[in-house]
């Protein structure tokens, strides 16, 4: 349908403001990262922020951090192609909760970024999956999970069978996921403080990186990044800023 303004349309048009038209973000060109600070107000933190992510993991601090308490008995419910990721969405009654400082963190969704998002001493991992998790007074924690290529992951395959492979599709997931089994078994990990990757890339999210991988197979990656249409989905990482990174 061909859309038709008429002289005031366009006038209209003409003075609204650019950002309208521009807050369009991905991972290449106008769109790019690099640029994710300049395409709207209300993405400035991208370039301004002090405390943004993903970084680079390499000098830590060791501190005797507790066991991560993860509480996961639901699987997801949905799965959509956004178009910058493939995210599971779990029902608004999930009880899947992590434990931080003795406050319940519930996971409100999960998706994933090849290459990883965060690197260890340089290396990027093939996959990365970001749990999401929120509590009752709206802060955001963020577990990720590296995978390394190598043997097919049964857990991730049950997602995998229903991928929405176009971007704006969502799926309904049928069968019963395990998300413990998409968890390493040994869940030392590293902790800072960051942002959400994409914009707004707002500050003063919780990051708790596993420091085990997960595996997946060639042909499980090779799905995810056709769905991507085989454009990588990581922002670069950022600058540390004096931030500590504790294990």
């Amino acid at each position: 349908m061909k859309a038709t303004f008429g002289k005031a349309g366009l006038l209209a048009l003409s003075i609204m403001p650019v950002t309208v038209f521009a807050s369009h973000w991905g991972y290449e060109g106008e769109g790019a990262p690099e640029h994710w600070g300049a395409l709207s107000e209300e993405y400035k933190t991208c370039q301004t922020g002090m405390n943004q992510s993903p970084i680079n993991i390499d000098t830590t601090l060791k501190a005797h951090l507790p066991p991560l308490n993860v509480h996961y008995i639901d699987g997801p419910t949905t799965f959509i192609n956004n178009g910058h990721t493939l995210q599971a969405g779990l029902t608004t009654s999930t009880k899947n909760t992590v434990t931080l400082d003795g406050t319940p963190f519930t996971l409100q969704q999960f998706h994933f970024h090849a290459p990883s998002e965060n690197t260890v001493h340089g290396k990027h991992y093939a996959m990365e999956a970001h749990l999401v998790h929120k509590d009752a007074k709206g802060d955001v924690a963020v577990v990720a999970v590296m995978f390394d290529v190598g043997g097919e992951n049964a857990e991730l395959n049950k997602l995998w069978t229903t991928m929405p492979e176009k971007a704006d599709q969502e799926v309904k997931v049928t069968t019963q996921m395990d998300l413990n089994a998409l968890l390493p078994t040994n869940k030392t990990y590293w902790r800072f403080s960051g942002s959400l990757t994409t914009p707004p890339c707002t500050e003063g999210v919780t990051w708790i990186v596993l420091q085990h991988p997960m595996t997946l197979s060639e042909a499980q990656l090779k799905k995810f990044t056709q769905a991507m249409h085989h454009n990588n989905n990581n922002r670069p990482t950022q600058q540390l800023n004096g931030r500590a990174i504790v294990e």
